[in-house]
């Protein structure tokens, strides 16, 4: 248990920093789910276009310490793909 004033301050941003963290990582899930979910649809354009709109905030969970840079390019990359793949 934290017992000095510097301690309880450290513990209460890091609570604060840690709601931030899991709304934007609900978020993205939010992003990459509508992506998914038009993927099974097979509807390209739908698809494509929830692409357009994860791709924006995959990037900036990453740039904002959520997701490692690697890991958001990776699945950009492989969402894509899929996209691609219903398209022709």
């Amino acid at each position: 248990m934290a017992n000095t004033v510097s301690a309880k301050k450290a513990t209460r941003k890091i609570a604060r920093r840690t709601a931030v963290n899991m709304n934007r990582r609900s978020r993205i899930r939010s992003f990459m789910r509508k992506v998914e979910e038009a993927i099974a649809a097979g509807d390209a354009k739908a698809a494509s276009d929830a692409l357009k709109a994860a791709q924006p905030e995959i990037m900036r969970a990453a740039s904002k310490g959520v997701l490692h840079k690697n890991t958001a390019s990776r699945k950009i990359s492989r969402l894509a793909s899929r996209v691609k793949a219903i398209a022709s």
